[in-house]
């Protein structure tokens, strides 16, 4: 038997920090409200489609995707606009990302599944994405950080640390209004403050509106691939990723 993408990407989402449970409430309550008539009350379609298996749904990440698709409706298919607020549409894509979850309890991926069941790309044309398209060969090397990365993870495993990246922490830089400039790890932020820890381990934290913030997210480039992947691209690099062992 071999999955379907949207069935490892269903498992691999997995891997991804669990949503806030009170934002997963609130989101619950606001989908239920609005959308759960035409995609039903947990989600999983009713007159209008699936959205636990939605593509779009799957390869959100915070709310990236999910957000302006809700906010600008898609009157095509008879999908209104929602005039959510940003906290509220955060809570609509929690929500969501926790049914995916929740679906895995039934319809995963084996963390042991065999890899001839997933690398059905083609291992020379995924070596040319990663140095060519996918620029991947800007941050990493296979004679250097990728060397024998194949033996050192599962397929299942593998898999899903290019597609679903974490552990890198975020660095932000804050301008003060006299022009010093601080830098450090990223502790908080949101609409209100900005908040880090310098080098020496001191907190610190500002009201954004008296500041200029800029944050250095070193995954950035892996969530933007994200989007950018066609399936071929996703099923030829992870083939050649197999390759080195």
């Amino acid at each position: 038997m071999r999955y379907s993408l949207i069935t490892v990407l269903l498992a691999l989402s997995a891997y991804a920090a669990a949503p806030d449970p009170k934002a997963v409430e609130r989101g619950k309550q606001q989908f239920q409200q609005a959308c759960g008539f035409c995609h039903g009350n947990d989600a999983t379609g009713a007159r209008g489609p699936d959205l636990v298996r939605s593509a779009l749904v799957n390869r959100d990440q915070d709310g990236k995707l999910i957000g302006p698709a809700v906010k600008n409706g898609r009157p095509d298919k008879g999908m209104p606009a929602f005039a959510y607020t940003d906290a509220q549409l955060s809570d609509l894509a929690a929500f969501l990302h926790q049914q995916v979850r929740a679906a895995l309890d039934s319809n995963s991926v084996p963390r042991d599944y065999p890899v001839e069941k997933l690398a059905t790309g083609n291992a020379d044309a995924g070596k040319a994405y990663f140095f060519g398209a996918g620029h991947c060969d800007s941050c990493h090397s296979p004679t250097g950080d990728l060397a024998g990365i194949a033996k050192r993870y599962s397929p299942i495993n593998l898999e899903s640390r290019f597609l679903y990246p974490r552990g890198a922490r975020r660095s932000v830089t804050v301008t003060l209004p006299s022009g010093e400039q601080v830098s450090g790890t990223l502790a908080q932020i949101d609409e209100f403050n900005v908040a880090l820890r310098d080098g020496t381990g001191w907190y610190r934290s500002w009201a954004r509106d008296q500041v200029k913030v800029e944050v250095h997210d070193p995954l950035d480039k892996h969530r933007e691939l994200l989007y950018q992947y066609t399936d071929t691209d996703m099923h030829n690099l992870f083939t050649y990723l197999e390759t080195l062992k």
